[in-house]
């Protein structure tokens, strides 16, 4: 971990706008959902959140951005961004902005923190699930439309879990959690076959690609059948009265993949 960056408020011009720099250099210049200056700003006075991480000269090399409101009549956190430049990556930096935010809402009075993320990349499945402890709670369809104008979406639709993190509770992931492989449950999402039967299962593995942004750059139709197939498992398996359990990474040879379990059902 880098414990030489520093994170802490925006609070100047200069830090705003080297914000959605940041924004631009990560998802694009033609990134239709940036962040403004103004919104940055402003969502300060108002509950939210808007930090960075910087190196030892001072450049911006991380941020997260997120606002407070009402949900279901309960003050929450909607975390709308975070992100870090690709080498900064894999030193904790995402976990450390996750934290300063954390804290900082918790000083609102704020409990609950809610977020949303790409299904198929499994690094952020891993990371929200097993590394916060973050509980996926719905599934939305093309949640911010096909055409966003970013470079990492492309023009498949952008589908996301929505998770929400216990802010007074944060669960930490447990070294060596047994969870069931993929190969002991019947398995629903790959696009290359026929969903096996799960109707009724005490559980059931979703499967995902290892790498769903190298794949689709590298075959934007086969990243679509994935698309697909993992959307109608999860709206499938959702209406049936399943919920997320865990997320296991890809290991002897198996897919990366999802645990659900039928409400009700042991252990869920």
């Amino acid at each position: 971990m880098n414990m030489s960056i520093a994170i802490r408020d925006l609070s100047t011009l200069t830090d705003y706008r080297s914000c959605v720099e940041l924004q631009e250099a990560i998802w694009g210049a033609g990134f239709s959902e940036r962040v403004p200056v103004a919104l940055l700003r402003v969502s300060q006075m108002l509950g939210g959140v808007a930090a960075g991480a910087f190196d030892g000269e001072g450049r911006m090399v991380g941020f997260v951005f997120g606002l407070t409101g009402i949900r279901e009549g309960s003050l929450v956190h909607w975390s709308d961004m975070l992100a870090v430049l690709p080498s900064y990556r894999n030193q904790g930096l995402g976990r450390r902005l996750k934290e300063f935010q954390r804290a900082k809402v918790l000083s609102f009075g704020v409990k609950a923190m809610l977020w949303t993320y790409d299904p198929l990349v499994a690094a952020n499945a891993h990371f929200n699930i097993n590394v916060l402890g973050a509980r996926p709670v719905a599934y939305v369809p093309d949640m911010y439309g096909s055409g966003t104008g970013s470079i990492l979406h492309g023009d498949l639709p952008t589908d996301r879990l929505v998770v929400e993190w216990d802010l007074l509770h944060p669960a930490q992931a447990a070294a060596g959690r047994t969870v069931p492989s993929e190969a002991s449950l019947p398995v629903l999402g790959s696009p290359h076959g026929a969903d096996q039967v799960a109707d009724g299962a005490p559980a059931v593995a979703i499967a995902i690609p290892a790498d769903f942004v190298g794949l689709r750059v590298q075959d934007d139709q086969l990243a679509r059948r994935w698309r697909l197939a993992v959307r109608a498992a999860f709206q499938r398996l959702l209406a049936q009265g399943y919920r997320v359990t865990g997320f296991v990474p890809a290991r002897n040879g198996t897919h990366p993949h999802y645990v659900l379990a039928l409400l009700g059902a042991e252990g869920a």
